[in-house]
């Protein structure tokens, strides 16, 4: 008598909107009012290589195929820059900055900021963002004591700003100019337009994009305030060894000179924007997971504890880590930070065999390429095994890009994966946490892949 197969392990989906026709989907995100593209994107969008995005005055056409994708994010005759509308928000923060500059700009920016963020500067690095863990666990065992809920999406934000703030400019976030910089930055996140459905529709390419008083405001006062902590590193006899005094000194190789004190602003203000909140938003999506699947969290600690044998965590111990790792590679594919990286076409030319027309929006969407169903079995299922070293290979190239592609993958890309492992090893063996109404949890794409509504979290000190 054959022995019966035991049954696989459930799949696990986590929050993500319903797939609907494109009319339906149309009228979904103008009821909800809220400019989720997300929900904007047609049931097709994840079965199409490429596309037209709706009806809209201006040509938005979804590119999904894998190896044009890669032509176009690496874009090496300078046709496809940074998109108006994505430059027209960004602006007022970092300038013409890494962010969102293209062409010669970039390149020049690209290799005078990479050398701070190499493997012997995250080492140092490593440290700073020790001591920011050290410091927020002393805020959550507060909470656990209470028993208070407290905002996950807060928390997070919180947590990554207070190590941008330690490895960008040697100080902590409880520093009165790193506080004003997070408290600016929390009012420009929520409050700048980004993409408004509206807009996107009905305006043609290059149209100004206003921004509301409060959020230049906001601008002003976040560049104000890294102004000083610049200056601070700029005075003489002054000596840090973080990554804005590398920045700082880089110098651009064909002319000699370093960047600007206003080119400084723009390049560490890119730091903040994409070093903290991007981060942040990941961290949220990885810890509502793992509060709802008990089981994926209990593999994290015994990982840790095989790994580091009861030892604090340090930075050799990051690379054994496997399976948090994955964990929060599996989460930047199912909640990519950067939703969308939209791009313009800026003359007339083809993709493949489709006509573009100059102005044409390129949109080049991680959300959809990381749920396509010809590249991902059960594209919806949270399953961090994707990931382990033994089956990463089966990942086919250029369909995950939570970091960008090619040479213009996120120069901050591994500062990110050594920061999000650190606090994931960290906060899961220290604590066991508990969503309230997590069927409520839904997500929205506004600056970064957020959720709709702030997660509300209570933390328990585990037993150790």
């Amino acid at each position: 008598m054959l022995e019966k197969t035991k049954p696989a392990m459930e799949l696990f989906v986590p929050p993500r909107p319903k797939s609907m026709g494109p009319l339906s989907a149309l009228l979904r995100a103008g009821l909800t009012g809220d400019s989720n593209l997300i929900g904007l994107l047609p049931k097709q969008a994840y079965t199409m290589k490429i596309g037209n995005l709706g009806y809209s005055r201006r040509s938005i056409i979804i590119v999904n195929d894998a190896d044009k994708v890669r032509t176009i994010l690496t874009d090496p005759t300078d046709i496809y820059p940074k998109n108006d509308l994505m430059v027209g928000a960004l602006a007022p923060l970092v300038g013409d900055s890494i962010f969102v500059s293209s062409g010669e700009t970039w390149r020049r920016q690209r290799a005078m900021v990479a050398p701070a963020f190499s493997h012997m500067k995250l080492s140092s690095a490593f440290k700073a963002m020790q001591l920011a863990v050290d410091n927020y666990e002393t805020i959550i065992d507060r909470s656990a004591d209470k028993s208070e809920a407290f905002s996950l999406d807060l928390a997070m934000s919180h947590l990554t700003a207070d190590i941008i703030c330690r490895t960008v400019f040697s100080t902590p976030l409880n520093g009165e100019t790193a506080q004003e910089v997070f408290n600016a930055f929390t009012i420009f996140e929520r409050s700048v337009a980004h993409v408004e459905i509206r807009r996107l529709i009905m305006a043609p390419a290059w149209s100004e994009i206003p921004q509301h008083d409060h959020v230049l405001e906001a601008c002003e006062r976040i560049r104000d305030r890294l102004g000083k902590l610049v200056d601070a590193h700029l005075q003489q006899g002054a000596n840090f060894q973080d990554i804005a005094a590398d920045i700082i000194t880089a110098k651009d190789k064909e002319t000699g000179k370093p960047f600007s004190r206003k080119e400084l602003i723009d390049q560490l203000g890119v730091f903040f924007l994409a070093g903290h909140e991007t981060t942040a938003s990941a961290l949220t999506w990885a810890f509502f997971i793992l509060a709802t699947r008990p089981e994926i969290a209990d593999r994290i600690r015994s990982e840790v504890q095989t790994v580091t044998e009861g030892e604090p965590i340090d930075f050799q111990h990051i690379r054994n880590l496997h399976f948090t790792r994955s964990v929060f590679k599996e989460t930047l594919r199912l909640y990519p930070p950067i939703t969308f990286i939209p791009r313009v076409a800026a003359e007339a030319t083809r993709i493949g065999s489709r006509k573009i027309k100059k102005g044409a929006m390129i949109m080049i969407a991680p959300w959809v390429i990381h749920r396509h169903h010809d590249y991902w079995d059960n594209p919806d299922s949270f399953d961090p095994k994707r990931f382990m070293p033994e089956r990463e290979d089966e990942i086919l190239p250029n369909t995950y890009m939570p970091f960008g592609l090619g040479p213009r993958v996120c120069v901050g890309a591994n500062f990110a994966t050594i920061e999000a492992t650190l606090i994931l090893a960290r906060l899961i063996s220290r604590y066991d946490f508990d969503v309230a109404e997590p069927e409520k949890v839904r997500p929205v794409a506004r600056l970064t892949t957020r959720p709709a509504e702030q997660i509300q979290i209570k933390a328990t000190k585990r037993q150790t």
